[in-house]
C-alpha cells in the first residue's frame, strides 16, 4: 500500500471539503471508529485537468480513466470537436428556448429510436428530470394512478426519484409517505437470486410476481400505468438482464394495457455495444428516457421519446426547465451522433467490450471475485470477502479495496457501497489503453486477494461529489 497517496496538494484539497460540504460533521468520528477498526481511509482524486482516455490529479498523477464522469463521455474527455461545437452555439445564439438545432436534434434522435417508433421528444436537463417526466407523462396518458419500479434500480436524486428508485442507500428515508403510488417488483440478478432457486426460475418468479402477485394483491390491473425498467441494472452493479425478462415485461405490459419505459440513462447511447440497451432484446418501449452519453459529456441534456399518440396530445403533461434543450446542450448533442456515425464509434464499442470480457472472465478463478459481467462497455466485478475474514466484515470492503489499489495503480473506476467494481471506459477508448487498464486492476486483484486489505468501512471525504 502507497501510504503517500493521495498526493499532498489532492490530500489538502480534499480536506477544505470537510467544512464545506455534506457530512463534514460527523467524518473525523467516522475516521477515527474506522481506524480502530484497523482501516484507513479510503483513496480518493481531485481532477486538475482531463483529456482523451486520461486524468490527471491535483499531483500531477496520470489516471486511466474507467469512471467517464458516471458513464457521461463516451468520446473520451474533452472531445475538442464537441466544445468546438458548444463554443458556436453560445456565440450565434446565447440562451435561449427556442433555436433551429432543437429540432435539428429532434428529427435526428427520432431516426436513432427502436423501430424509429418513437417520434416525439421532450428535453430535460439531467437523468432525474427525464425519469420524473417519463413517469408523469405515463400517468397522465393512460389517467392511472401506480408504477411498478425494481429492487436495486436507480432513476434519480430527485425527490419523487428516490421514491422510484429500490436501491437500498438510505435515499428514501422519510419518503414513506411520498412512495403510495410506487410499486417495487424484484429484479432477477444473479446476486439476489433465494437459495435452491436457477437464474431460470427466478426470473419466471419475477414475471409472475409481475402478472400475477401486483395485480391480485397490490393494485388492480386498470390502475397500473406501467413499468419502469432499466435494460441494465447500473447503479445497483450493471447487472445484465435475460432477454426472457425483458421479452416477458413487454408482453405482460400488452396484455394489461400497461406502458413499458425504458430507462437508458446510463445505458443507452452506445454502452451495451448497440444504440440502445433495449435494443439487445429486440424490445420496443413506449417510452425512452436518456442522457449522459447524449451530449458528449461537455454541455447537460437529457430527455424523453414516446409514442406520438402518448405524447401528441397529452394536456395533462408538464415538464422541461429553464435549461432543457438549450443551444449548448443541443450543439453537443448534435456533434456526438455526427461524431459516432462518422467513426463507427457504436461498432468500436462492441468489439471493446468483447475484449473486456473475455479478459475478466479469466478472473473468477480468484477466490474473491463472484462474478464478472458485461455488455459492450457496461462493465462489472462483484466481490466478495476472502475465505477466512472476519464475519464482521462486509463484502463491499474488499470491492473497496482492490478499487484503491487500482488507484494507487493509476486506474479510476467506481465503487460505492457495493460489493460491485464498475467500469464505463470511453466508448472510442484506444484498445490498449483498456488492455492496460484492466492489466492493473487484475493486478489489484491479485495483490488483495494475497495480502488482504486495509480498506473497510471508512468515510469519504467529504467533496461535494457522491461515490469515490
Amino acid at each position: 500500500m502507497n501510504e503517500s497517496f493521495p498526493g499532498p496538494k489532492t490530500l489538502a484539497a480534499l480536506k477544505r471539503g470537510i467544512p464545506l460540504f455534506k457530512n463534514g460533521l460527523r467524518f473525523d468520528a467516522e475516521l477515527a471508529q474506522a481506524g480502530r477498526r484497523g482501516f484507513r481511509s479510503i483513496r480518493q482524486i481531485v481532477i486538475d485537468k482531463a483529456a482523451g482516455d486520461f486524468v490527471w490529479d491535483l499531483d500531477g498523477r496520470r489516471y486511466i480513466d474507467f469512471q467517464n464522469g458516471w458513464a457521461t463521455n463516451p468520446l473520451g474527455n474533452c472531445h475538442p470537436e464537441i466544445l468546438e461545437a458548444v463554443e458556436a452555439a453560445n456565440r450565434r445564439f446565447g440562451f435561449h428556448f427556442d433555436h433551429p438545432l432543437r429540432y435539428d436534434l429532434a428529427e435526428m434522435l427520432a431516426d436513432i429510436m427502436p423501430g424509429k417508433a418513437l417520434p416525439r421528444t421532450n428535453y430535460e436537463v439531467s437523468g432525474t428530470e427525464a425519469a420524473e417526466a417519463a413517469v408523469h407523462l405515463a400517468l397522465t396518458h393512460t389517467k392511472r394512478r401506480y408504477i411498478i419500479t425494481f429492487s436495486s434500480s436507480y432513476h434519480g436524486m430527485g425527490l419523487a426519484t428516490k421514491v422510484l428508485s429500490g436501491l437500498d442507500a438510505g435515499y428514501g428515508t422519510y419518503l414513506e409517505g411520498w412512495g403510495g403510488g410506487v410499486i417495487k417488483a424484484p429484479y432477477p440478478y444473479s446476486e439476489g437470486i433465494p437459495a435452491g432457486m436457477s437464474e431460470a426460475q427466478y426470473t419466471e418468479y419475477c414475471l409472475w410476481y409481475l402478472d400475477n402477485h401486483i395485480p391480485s394483491s397490490v393494485a388492480a390491473v386498470d390502475n397500473i400505468a406501467g413499468i419502469l425498467i432499466e435494460p441494465g441494472l447500473a447503479e445497483g452493479g450493471n447487472w445484465i438482464p435475460s432477454t426472457r425478462f425483458l421479452k416477458g415485461i413487454r408482453e405482460i405490459c400488452d396484455r394489461n394495457d400497461w406502458l413499458m419505459i425504458s430507462d437508458e440513462v446510463l445505458t443507452g447511447l452506445g454502452r451495451t455495444g448497440r444504440t440502445w440497451g433495449i435494443d439487445h432484446y429486440e424490445v420496443i418501449p413506449d417510452i425512452l428516457i436518456y442522457g449522459k452519453n447524449l451530449s458528449g459529456g461537455i454541455a447537460p441534456l437529457c430527455g424523453i421519446s414516446a409514442r406520438d399518440d402518448i405524447m401528441g396530445d397529452n394536456k395533462g403533461f408538464a415538464s422541461g426547465s429553464t435549461f432543457a434543450g438549450m443551444p449548448a446542450g443541443c450543439a453537443a448533442a448534435i456533434a456526438t451522433l455526427q461524431i459516432f456515425e462518422r467513426d463507427q464509434v457504436i461498432a468500436h464499442a462492441r468489439r471493446l467490450g468483447q475484449v473486456a470480457i473475455d479478459i475478466m472472465r479469466g478472473w473468477e478463478s480468484f477466490s474473491i471475485v463472484r462474478q464478472v459481467r458485461g455488455n459492450g462497455l457496461l462493465l462489472g466485478v462483484s466481490f466478495r470477502k476472502p475465505g477466512d475474514a472476519d464475519t464482521a466484515e462486509e463484502d463491499w470492503w474488499t470491492a473497496r479495496a482492490v478499487r484503491s489499489k487500482m488507484l494507487e495503480n493509476g486506474v479510476w473506476a467506481i465503487s460505492d457501497h457495493e460489493d460491485t467494481i464498475r467500469m464505463y471506459p470511453a466508448l472510442n477508448m484506444e484498445e490498449s489503453t483498456l488492455r492496460e487498464g484492466l492489466q492493473v486492476m487484475q493486478q489489484a486483484i491479485a495483490d488483495v486477494e494475497e495480502q488482504g486489505h486495509a480498506e473497510g468501512d471508512t468515510p469519504a471525504y467529504p467533496s461535494g461529489v457522491s461515490g469515490f
